[in-house]
């Protein structure tokens, strides 16, 4: 059985693209498009392949675009488990205007998945027994906010680590039940925490808080071009991001978490784990579409990331 499986309920194909400017009406001529594996289970099962993790992806695919999802998980030799789903999987597209390298994205929603499809998701995580299960992603239609907090539950029972990427109702549902670690951006800590957190001791408060509740083991926090913190109950440690030019940000977010887990599946110390998600959140930045991090760009990167602890 694997180490680490992520669980994906709402998948995606990536779609990226470019345009010299963006204007409304005109017909604007693209760039080649790119497609990509995608959904935040997908894509932390992709960096933890690529740092030479073992991973398995749970996630359900329907459709002509399902198919092409499973085609792209094979070439990138990600093991998964794949549900049967009635409807077709989404698409995702972003778009780069090349005169300004502005990014411009558009998240579609996704088809509903039935009661049985979602459910199949939870049995095959059930059914494994790895150290780390990864729940990543929002949820498509028809599958309850409570998805994660019973990924949780499953997990607990089978004795490993649950890790949570997610925002909204179902992060909150999840967190009342108990999540070893969650990795909101600072927008997403504020829609929880339901203040403002205008300054960084109100960010460690905010996370500190659901911690000391029992609730939370580590809290991620990632800050966009600020960096990342990562707290416990005793510990915060801050590191500032490697200065590089950004290309694009989608799968940044995923890149960091992904190499998080996987350095922690591996049995590094929670700095190190640290000091590589932020490298490796880093140098997906310099990829293009949603290519995700290079495990060589990462470890250069590594180098270049202070950690302070305080």
């Amino acid at each position: 059985m694997p180490k680490i499986v992520t669980l994906t309920p709402n998948p995606a194909i990536d779609l990226s693209t470019a345009v010299e400017r963006v204007v409304p009406s005109l017909k604007l001529r693209c760039a080649r498009p790119r497609r990509d594996p995608g959904g935040g289970g997908v894509n932390v099962a992709r960096v933890v392949k690529r740092l030479g993790g073992d991973v398995e992806a749970i996630l359900p695919v329907g459709g002509f675009t399902g198919e092409l999802l499973q085609r792209l998980l094979e070439k990138e030799g990600i093991s998964s488990f794949l549900i049967k789903a009635e409807a077709d999987t989404r698409e995702d597209f972003s778009v780069t205007e090349s005169s300004t390298g502005s990014q411009y994205r558009f998240v579609l929603p996704g088809e509903p998945l039935r009661e049985s499809e979602w459910r199949e998701c939870l049995e095959a995580i059930a059914a494994r027994k790895p150290h780390f299960i990864v729940g990543s992603g929002s949820l498509p239609p028809g599958v309850p906010d409570d998805f994660y907090a019973r990924a949780a539950a499953i997990t607990r029972r089978l004795g490993a680590k649950f890790f949570l990427d997610t925002s909204g109702l179902p992060l909150a549902a999840a967190i009342e039940h108990g999540v070893d670690m969650i990795k909101p951006n600072l927008r997403e800590m504020r829609q929880l925490a339901g203040k403002s957190l205008p300054s960084e001791s109100d960010w460690i408060a905010a996370a500190r808080g659901y911690i000391e509740s029992g609730k939370v083991e580590t809290v991620a926090l990632s800050l966009g071009h600020l960096g990342a913190m990562l707290i416990t109950r005793d510990r915060t440690l801050r590191a500032l991001p490697p200065p590089i030019k950004p290309i694009s940000t989608v799968g940044a977010g995923d890149s960091f978490f992904g190499a998080i887990v996987y350095s922690l599946a591996k049995g590094d110390d929670l700095t190190d784990a640290f000091r590589l998600g932020v490298a490796a959140g880093s140098a997906a930045l310099i990829q293009e579409g949603t290519g995700l991090c290079s495990p060589a760009d990462a470890y250069r990167l590594t180098s270049q990331v202070t950690v302070t602890s305080f």
